[in-house]
């Protein structure tokens, strides 16, 4: 027989596993990182160690495995993937192109770098995440004016890039002061995927081509419009990283001073390790990402939720948001989060006021229109996971008895009734007894 005290105890425990399952991340922590070389564990270990150091669970494969897979018994055994794995042309077990972009689109997440050595498997996946690399196979981003001091007498492609994206969300809200070093193959946007955004872009003075030959021709890509880092969020809120350099996230590019040529300034650090644990941060989901719970809506003034709304009721609508920030769920406090009230089109659009808590909330008046009406929310901004729930709900007109019985807007039309058979009576009574 349970005593108090053991029924305190299962109390207690499974109020700390409900807490627990509260602070729950929105992604896990299993990732599988594929390898063309193992060297380049060692010589990339400080990149790792910053993943292993934030909890992830870290699982290094040659590419060309041949037990490589993804998933086992319908169920995936990895939430994200790093793919540092340039010149492998396949990879091993079931693994291929086609799994790589059917594991995005089940919601995980790519970090994937490339260099001149890029096979075209490598470019076929970046090219189907909407990004494209340079078509030449011997071409790298040179800079004759951007590049590193240490590059003085070399080929300049030991560029440094400062024109990074201007978002808190995805480089985190501490600047990156010192510029990014960055060796390796220039890409570009494509213009028909609007979910592409560039990180970090080559300077005005930047051009890919082969270092090794003389240009016989402009070059294809040229200056801003080369990207060197680019991000994709996919619309299930999958999120891919494309870099052309294998080297920005080495452990010499991470521990290296920098100074740009023309620059008397030199940093002691370059902004590589910032940089690469920051935009890390942001594809894996601990930082930008939103989730909305207690979704609710009831006439002003009560607090149980109808199954039905009349015309030109007065409804109240509540909605808690909320953001991960790498240990635990904050409130996301913005003052641009809108409600829709929809029926084929918005009938009202309404934006929500917070009480900086994560809770937002508004009222309005049910327009004079039935129908099946949806409550509608829509969230997307520049770096955050797209927010997107619905509530539908009926909307009736009045019954025959909650019409008010005499309405204030017809009083003209019942004097002008009243005033008319006043009118026949008079005359009615002159007429027959006047003489």
């Amino acid at each position: 027989m349970a005593t108090p005290r053991h029924l305190l105890l299962l109390a207690l425990a499974a109020a700390a596993l409900a807490a627990a399952a509260a602070e729950e991340g929105p992604r896990g922590r299993r990732l599988l990182v594929l390898l063309d070389d193992l060297a380049v564990r060692s010589s990339h270990s400080a990149f790792f160690g910053s993943l292993q150091a934030r909890g992830f669970d870290l699982d290094f494969r040659l590419a060309d495995d041949p037990k490589l897979s993804l998933h086992r018994y319908g169920q995936y055994l990895y939430d994200g993937l790093v793919l540092f794995a340039p010149s492998t042309p396949r990879f091993g077990g079931s693994v291929d192109q086609n799994a790589v972009l059917e594991f995005i689109d089940a919601g995980h997440d790519m970090i994937l770098a490339a260099d001149s050595s890029a096979s075209d498997l490598i470019r076929g996946i970046a090219t189907e995440c909407g990004v494209d690399f340079d078509e030449d196979p011997e071409a790298m981003v040179i800079d004759h004016i951007n590049y590193a001091v240490t590059d003085v007498d070399g080929d300049h492609t030991l560029i440094v890039g400062d024109d990074l994206i201007q978002s808190d969300v995805i480089l985190g809200s501490k600047k990156i002061e010192a510029p990014v070093l960055f060796r390796g193959i220039g890409h570009t946007a494509n213009p028909s995927n609007s979910l592409v955004l560039k990180v970090l872009s080559a300077s005005p003075s930047a051009y890919s081509a082969n270092p090794k030959t003389k240009l016989a021709s402009p070059p294809s890509l040229t200056g801003s419009a080369i990207s060197l880092v680019s991000v994709m969020q996919a619309r299930n809120n999958a999120r891919v990283l494309v870099s052309g350099s294998l080297d920005l996230f080495s452990n010499r590019f991470l521990k290296s001073g920098v100074q740009k040529a023309g620059s008397k300034k030199r940093h002691e650090r370059a902004g590589n390790e910032q940089f690469v644990t920051e935009t890390s941060k942001w594809v894996f989901h601990e930082r930008g990402h939103l989730k909305a719970v207690n979704v609710k809506h009831h006439k002003v003034g009560e607090t149980n939720e109808p199954g039905m709304y009349r015309i030109n009721d007065d409804v109240e609508y509540l909605v808690e948001i909320y953001e991960w920030s790498g240990t635990s769920w904050k409130p996301y406090v913005a003052d641009d989060v809108q409600l829709q009230f929809f029926m084929m089109s918005p009938y009202v659009l309404k934006t929500m006021s917070t009480d900086k808590k994560g809770l937002y909330s508004t009222s309005f008046k049910v327009p004079d229109v039935y129908g099946v009406f949806q409550f509608k929310v829509e969230y997307q901004r520049l770096g955050y996971t797209g927010l997107s729930f619905t509530k539908q709900i009926p909307v009736r007109p009045y019954r025959h008895n909650e019409y008010e019985r005499f309405i204030t807007s017809a009083y003209p039309y019942y004097t002008a009734s009243f005033s008319t058979m006043g009118a026949f009576f008079i005359f009615s009574f002159v007429y027959l007894y006047h003489k």
